[in-house]
């Protein structure tokens, strides 16, 4: 995928770590204080912003720094070279925390949704359009993962090890219902793809399937089956049909032959 359209906020732990270190209030009226000035921040200009001690600001600033949210370096206040050791100055990083359990993944679909406006061509359908650009994201991002871990080659069981990971860190939380089976019980577009099933589920298959094209997986499918609750793409064998509906009620009988 790319670089742009996979710096989405990060899933699971690594938010949940953030959000838990701004659950200490001078902790968090000290982010308050250094996001809002507009400039570097010393320690003791931080501990006088929430009354507390310079020791104990030191404490919870390297703190909000451990946690992606702060960085620091060595400044003199104001910019001004002065001789003997710079003071320990904090500022913000472009971190933005975005928590939503289960996962939820709008600002890709958005993305996706904005290439496709502005590539979409002359003769091209929109929605044609939005197929292609999510087919593609799907497929990049395949490609980064095989560059990334060098499998090697990927049969039916081994692919799908490895699609286990990758879409539980994009938020699909899958679930393995046999070694050649692949079920994804979250939908990271929900609720837009209640919305819009034509649009966001043929997107979202054509983003699992340009990844299995990406990873270059044999034996495994992206199969766009629909179940309430769940992602509506699942991975399976090649040639598997998609689940029919059973009949709930008896059918009427035909009509009798004279």
């Amino acid at each position: 995928m790319a670089p742009d359209m996979n710096q989405s906020p990060p899933a699971g732990d690594a938010v949940i770590d953030s959000v838990s270190v701004l659950g200490e209030e001078s902790r968090r009226r000290m982010f308050a204080f250094v996001r809002r000035a507009g400039r570097p921040v010393t320690r003791d200009e931080a501990a006088a912003s929430v009354g507390i001690s310079r020791k104990l600001a030191a404490f919870h600033l390297d703190k909000l720094v451990d946690a992606g949210l702060l960085r620091s370096h060595y400044e003199a206040p104001g910019g001004t070279r002065r001789v003997g050791r710079r003071p320990k100055v904090y500022e913000p990083t472009d971190a933005q925390i975005s928590l939503s359990i289960p996962d939820r993944r709008h600002e890709l679909l958005a993305g996706l949704l904005l290439e496709a406006v502005l590539t979409e061509g002359a003769d091209e359908h929109a929605a044609d359009t939005a197929l292609r650009v999510a087919e593609r994201h799907g497929r990049e991002m395949g490609e980064a993962e095989r560059t990334r871990s060098r499998p090697g080659r990927l049969g039916a069981e081994r692919g799908l090890t490895v699609c286990e990971r990758v879409l539980d860190e994009q938020g699909y939380e899958p679930v393995r219902e046999s070694s050649i089976e692949l079920r994804l019980r979250n939908c990271p577009f929900h609720p837009l793809a209640a919305r819009a099933p034509g649009l966001v589920c043929g997107m979202n298959h054509a983003f699992l399937a340009g990844f299995l094209e990406g990873l270059r997986v044999t034996g495994i499918q992206a199969l766009l089956a629909p179940r309430p609750g769940e992602c509506c793409v699942r991975f399976t064998p090649d040639g598997t049909e998609p689940d029919r509906p059973q009949a709930t009620e008896p059918q009427p009988p035909g009509p009798t032959e004279p």
